[in-house]
């Protein structure tokens, strides 16, 4: 699979779990968290080219893909996530507990989704 569909595959399964939990179906949304967890492993087998272009997202119309790319970029590209999860922590609702979630996580060594 090529980067730009995976980069897609990731933001594109986000946005569907956001509304499997607005919907109140968990079970669709925790395979749609698989995909996306699976696209982001596929998109570190590029290295920092994947990562670079998983970045991208971190400018997302949608504010659930731009927190979550955010979260998994925060080792390759810290001052960048950093600046998108502290904006949207300030939010209202999952999005910005999310970005909060992932800052704490960050901050006290707990942090683990892109191990080097």
């Amino acid at each position: 699979m090529e980067i730009d569909t995976l980069v897609r595959e990731f933001g594109d399964c986000v946005a569907a779990q956001a509304q499997c939990i607005a919907d109140g179906d968990a079970n669709a949304g925790n395979e749609y968290a698989r995909r996306y967890v699976a696209a982001f492993e596929r998109l570190r087998d590029f290295g920092s080219e994947g990562r670079d272009a998983l970045r991208s997202l971190m400018a997302d119309e949608r504010a659930d893909v731009r927190v979550m790319a955010a979260a998994f970029l925060l080792r390759h590209s810290e001052q960048e996530a950093l600046s998108v999860l502290r904006r949207e922590a300030n939010q209202p609702g999952l999005v910005g507990f999310g970005a909060q979630q992932a800052l704490d996580r960050w901050k006290d060594g707990t942090w683990s989704l892109d191990p080097e």
